[in-house]
């Protein structure tokens, strides 16, 4: 039997969980963003449609200043060719003006989201409104894709009598607004406790259509995102169901049913009595609600105070950009089941990285700082103000970060495959074909090309290599680990350091001696990895004594020069390969390993190279060889006309913040 102080705890904590959730779920007078999807396919830039689709977006932006809950457009050439297909929807509780703000943020954001740059059709999901654009009509006709779900943390106690009473308030809500195209519902779980529904359709599809898009949701979808929690909802193009215990909408204009009057006198008996319990329930629980509110705004205020200081300490004047990045190390814990070892997938001298899933149902990659270790601050500072600012299909994505309790943790979106190094070197049964190999080349060239040249930020990564490239489901390169990188001015060609970091195996001659870094020295980086993804070796490996002690590029620049390439290849390469296209990619990888750097291409002319098949390449000088010893690098430089060579030594420093995800799952 549970005692009273359990009972009188389990009271007090339901009391505040009501309250707290209706706190902090109060209507909010911004729009709040919830999640948007982006067709992979891409149009050219200035082309007929890109003007269209501007056009349209302004022309939604505008009608929802027009007090106008829905709004659908075409807009086309004077030809009619490449014609642009869009529309929006506000909830149907929202106010005309929190309408037309969700809007213009929402268009606002798909004209300048890097995400959905260039993409012919996008959706964008508010808390208040929903825009959706595509280059095909997809008006009148239901879409049961491009789909967002959010389920609350927390379950509830009696999930088997609330289940129950879900379904069967949602399905009068769905009956309604299959009808009217949006309602809501309330039902009494118990008689602390309210259920708080609402359904919403497009208005143009009809009747049927809309109720059965409700009932894929209900049906579904609800019961694979969402049984037994406190709360969930399910958005898609055409529909939307959410549930709640706390009155997340506004009210509407419909007045509530009067209660009926009894006449009989155990009626008013029993109401005396009810009314008599009431009047002493009331104060108890205005009294409870008080004191949970008090000690929840004074701990949330609290933290949010430590929070900041530390944001402020960390980043100064960029603090007040990041703090939309923040999350509390609870969220954390609870996605990575506190650190478990089961979610741990890789290590490295930065401390951990573990799998975790968000609430909301991201997977995500938690790189955690180790406490007990000195290292990483610095660079845990740089990746953030770093990565905060990029955004390119070809880049790791920064997700957010934590700065709670003494803890420094980055978060990513999570990659499932892994580093290409595991591919390239690890002792997995799955290696990779050529058509998969040529793709990561083009992959990484476009995302460093994006680093040097078209970003807000004019960055030089500094530690390309292998581990540094992680794969997502489709094998697509990810850029990550911008520890080591540095900005430098849109106009600045080089910069020099007197702390040498990076990789040995993937560092150009003039950085590792004389810590000139530029451009050119990621191009070098780029071409060692072309040469590794190619051949399945390691470039900073001790090779057979036909290589004459001077590495794989040596090696391979020899083979080159005699026209015996193809005997170098990993023999994992098992398909039928273009052999155009491999000699052009070992031809491009010695282009950027050269001794001098002005012999080196840009990343523009390596991607010019890879993707126009009519461009010729000019020949490659022999690549300087670099030998690493325990303590120091030296540099030797090839092919002197003299037959001398020159070497130099200086102490390196190897990147201990590189982390990669060892074992995809």
């Amino acid at each position: 039997m549970v005692s009273n102080t359990k009972l009188h705890i389990f009271f007090f904590l339901t009391l505040f969980i009501i309250f707290v959730s209706f706190a902090t779920n109060s209507y909010a007078d911004d729009p709040r963003f919830l999640y948007q999807v982006c067709s992979k396919y891409r149009f050219i830039s200035n082309s007929t449609y890109q003007t269209n689709l501007h056009t349209l977006l302004s022309s939604l932006s505008s009608q929802a200043t027009q007090n106008t809950q829905f709004f659908n457009n075409t807009v086309t050439s004077k030809n009619h060719s490449e014609p642009a297909y869009g529309l929006y929807k506000c909830r149907g509780d929202v106010p005309s003006s929190l309408c037309s703000s969700c809007v213009e943020n929402a268009t606002q954001s798909l004209s300048t989201n890097t995400e959905c740059s260039f993409s012919v059709a996008a959706v964008i999901y508010y808390d208040e409104c929903m825009v959706r654009y595509s280059n095909h009509s997809f008006f009148s006709t239901v879409t049961l894709a491009a789909g967002y779900v959010l389920a609350s943390p927390t379950n509830m106690s009696n999930k088997e009598s609330f289940n129950r009473l879900l379904y069967e308030t949602l399905n009068k809500t769905a009956d309604e607004t299959s009808v009217k195209k949006f309602a809501t519902r309330e039902a009494k779980i118990n008689i602390f406790q309210n259920l708080y529904c609402l359904a919403q359709c497009t208005p143009d599809i009809d009747e049927r259509q809309c109720r059965s898009c409700l009932d894929g949701l209900i049906n579904s979808d609800l019961p694979r995102c969402c049984a037994g929690a406190q709360g969930g909802q399910v958005v898609y193009p055409n529909c939307v169901i959410r549930f709640e215990i706390y009155p997340f909408y506004r009210s509407l204009t419909t007045p509530p049913t009067p209660a009926p009057v009894s006449s009989a006198k155990t009626a008013e008996s029993k109401n005396g009595r009810s009314r008599t319990a009431i009047i002493v329930v009331i104060p108890i629980v205005v009294l409870a609600i008080v004191f949970a509110t008090c000690f929840y705004c004074l701990k949330r205020k609290a933290r949010k105070s430590r929070a900041n200081i530390l944001l402020q300490e960390n980043f100064g004047q960029e603090s007040t950009t990041l703090e939309g990045l923040q999350f509390d190390l609870a969220i954390i814990a609870a996605a990575t089941n506190n650190f478990s070892h089961d979610n741990k997938i890789g290590k490295g001298g930065f401390g951990q990285v573990y799998k975790g899933t968000l609430r909301d149902g991201r997977d995500i990659a938690v790189k955690r700082l180790s406490t007990s270790s000195t290292q990483g601050s610095t660079e845990f500072k740089n990746e953030i103000l770093l990565i905060a600012k990029l955004q390119h299909r070809n880049l790791v994505a920064l997700i957010g970060f934590c700065l709670e309790e003494q803890e420094k943790i980055l978060i990513y979106g999570y990659v499932p495959n892994g580093s290409l190094d595991y591919y390239l070197f690890g002792n997995q049964e799955q290696k990779l074909s050529w058509s998969e190999r040529y793709k990561i080349i083009e992959g990484i060239a476009l995302g460093v090309l994006y680093l040097h040249e078209y970003s807000r930020l004019k960055v030089i990564h500094r530690d390309l290599k292998p581990s540094n490239i992680l794969l997502d489901e489709r094998l697509s390169p990810k850029i990550s680990d911008f520890g080591m990188a540095r900005i430098v001015n849109i106009d600045q060609d080089r910069g020099i350091t007197k702390r040498i970091v990076g990789t040995y195996g993937y560092m150009s001659p003039e950085y590792a001696m004389l810590g000139d870094f530029s451009e050119k020295s990621d191009v070098f980086s780029f071409g060692v990895m072309v040469i590794e993804i190619i051949i399945g070796k390691r470039n900073a490996e001790s090779y057979e004594s036909n290589h004459d002690g001077k590495g794989l590029l040596s090696y391979v620049w020899r083979q080159w020069h005699v026209e015996t390439l193809l005997t170098t290849l990993d023999p994992y390469i098992k398909e039928k390969y273009s052999q155009i296209e491999l000699i052009k990619c070992i031809q491009i990888g010695l282009l950027c390993v050269q001794e001098n750097p002005n012999a080196r291409p840009t990343m523009a002319r390596v991607v010019s190279y890879l993707t126009n098949h009519s461009i010729k390449l000019p020949s490659p000088q022999e690549p300087a060889y670099l030998s690493y010893g325990m303590d120091q690098i030296s540099v030797a430089q090839q092919g002197s006309s003299s037959g001398q060579s020159a070497s130099s030594s200086k102490p390196y420093s190897v990147n201990n913040m590189s982390i990669s995800i060892s074992i995809p799952r």
